[in-house]
């Protein structure tokens, strides 16, 4: 059991490292840096915090490391639930990968267009940069999909496990659909993405996340309170 308590609060360092990166690439450094619907004030600020950017992209660099390795670390602690809906855990998490690298590929040619010499002109520049940011910020939506699925079986498996808060595993699958909700609100509702209402739906995942987190990390792996009843593969 001392084993099996250490490897969970190991879970829980390994998705500190995943909110941590995440919360300062893809919150703070945008909140920093982008000025919505002025693309040349965003260049502008890019240019002027160029190391900040660099420690952003770096950081979804390293967010995607702890969040390859997340997936993996969990299926030893949970795979004992329900083996089958491990595996889909980890399939859907290691999915949304690929697409959010490519995310910070084009982070990394925006900072080679501005560094570019000899550099395009002023205008052209702007264009570009425009251009990559959407592509990257195409990329980090469909990557929502994966971020979404991933947390239906990983809350099932929470709830089901008996050594973990049940009500983390509820806010886990509520933030599934969450996810889901904010994405197709983003597809089909023009400025959805920044309504008060987008901001609620991201709540469960929010908490969940970061609740599952702490408990990991703190806890580690609680008293069985009930039969997790195994299944086999």
């Amino acid at each position: 059991m001392h084993g099996e308590k250490q490897w969970a609060r190991l879970c829980g360092l390994i998705y500190l490292v995943v909110v941590a990166t995440g919360l300062f690439a893809l919150m703070y450094v945008p909140g920093q840096i982008v000025v919505a619907g002025d693309a040349a004030a965003t260049l502008a600020n890019i240019q002027a915090h160029q190391a900040l950017y660099r420690a952003g992209t770096a950081a979804l660099l390293l967010n995607q490391i702890a969040f390859l390795l997340l997936p993996l670390a969990l299926y030893r602690l949970l795979a004992p639930v329900d083996v089958p809906i491990a595996k889909l855990m980890v399939l859907f998490a290691l999915l949304g990968i690929p697409l959010t690298l490519v995310s910070a590929g084009e982070r990394m040619v925006i900072l080679d267009l501005i560094n570019a010499d000899p550099q395009p002109p002023a205008d052209r520049l702007s264009e570009l940069v425009a251009l990559s940011r959407l592509r990257a910020s195409n990329a980090m939506l469909f990557a929502w999909t994966f971020w979404g699925l991933w947390l239906l079986p990983l809350g099932y498996l929470v709830f089901r496990s008996g050594f973990l808060p049940r009500v983390l595993g509820a806010l886990l699958m509520l933030g599934c659909a969450g996810y889901l909700a904010n994405l197709f609100g983003h597809l089909l509702i023009p400025g959805h993405s920044a309504s008060p209402l987008a901001s609620f739906i991201r709540l469960p995942a929010t908490i969940g996340e970061i609740g599952i987190c702490l408990w990991l990390l703190i806890v580690g792996r609680s008293a069985v309170t009930a039969d997790p009843h195994p299944r086999p593969e």
